[in-house]
């Protein structure tokens, strides 16, 4: 994959992250137990699009993916392109539960770290950004899939939004934001909608909740070798 950034464009933690192979690897390593051929999906905290980037080279799927930080969203077009990724819509935006709002997002200098809580740690700037209903985008798409690495605000999102036809949600949990508590109110809440915590696609913070009903095969477990 093409990665056409530079180390003074981003901060040298991740940097490090990028050139060890570091950056976002649970997420690369389980995504594609969450999305499949043909699959419709959108993608909420497009981060530089590295993961926006793996899940577009999947047979089939459409993306769409919102980025709420502008620089952010600007270093993702620029991998996505480098790419030649024709089947990404990428949007600086914020989607959310209820009607739409303008909410104040945090910019810090790790990227990852920026945030609709100011609480999170300091902050460069802070700027102002108008939201979009994710439920009626969902519909509006035909979304079948939901991908996702938002700081903190899936807490909210995922107990508020009543996803329609949605399939499979993957996404990253923050418990050194919302502790345990948070992660059973987002169990109890996917629960009420018909989804189950799917360990096949899951591993340590990045977990996929699924609807599939089908039979399964018993997959034998596979060891890791290790230095």
């Amino acid at each position: 994959m093409r990665v056409p950034l530079t180390p003074d464009e981003v901060s040298p933690i991740i940097w490090q992250a990028l050139i060890s192979g570091s950056y976002e690897a649970k997420e690369a390593k389980s995504v594609f137990k969450a999305v499949q051929p043909n699959d419709r999906v959108l993608e909420l905290g497009t981060g530089i699009g590295i993961i926006t980037s793996l899940i577009a080279k999947i047979a089939g799927v459409q993306v769409w993916s919102f980025e709420a930080n502008p620089s952010t969203a600007a270093l993702a077009h620029r991998v996505i392109s480098a790419n030649d990724l024709g089947n990404v819509v990428l949007s600086q935006g914020i989607l959310t539960a209820g009607e739409p709002c303008i909410l104040p997002f945090y910019v810090r200098e790790d990227l990852w770290m920026s945030s609709l809580d100011k609480r999170q740690g300091p902050y460069q700037c802070e700027i102002s950004l108008a939201s979009t209903n994710i439920d009626d985008f969902i519909a509006d798409h035909a979304i079948n899939v939901l991908v996702m690495d938002i700081e903190g605000a899936e807490r909210d999102l995922l107990g508020r939004s009543a996803l329609p036809h949605i399939e499979r949600i993957f996404l990253e949990l923050h418990d050194h934001l919302y502790g345990l508590s948070g992660i059973r109110e987002i169990t109890q809440a996917l629960a009420a909608k018909g989804f189950a915590y799917d360990p096949r696609g899951s591993n340590g913070p990045c977990v996929l909740f699924a609807k599939d009903e089908g039979q399964r095969e018993f997959e034998p477990e596979v060891f890791e070798a290790t230095d």
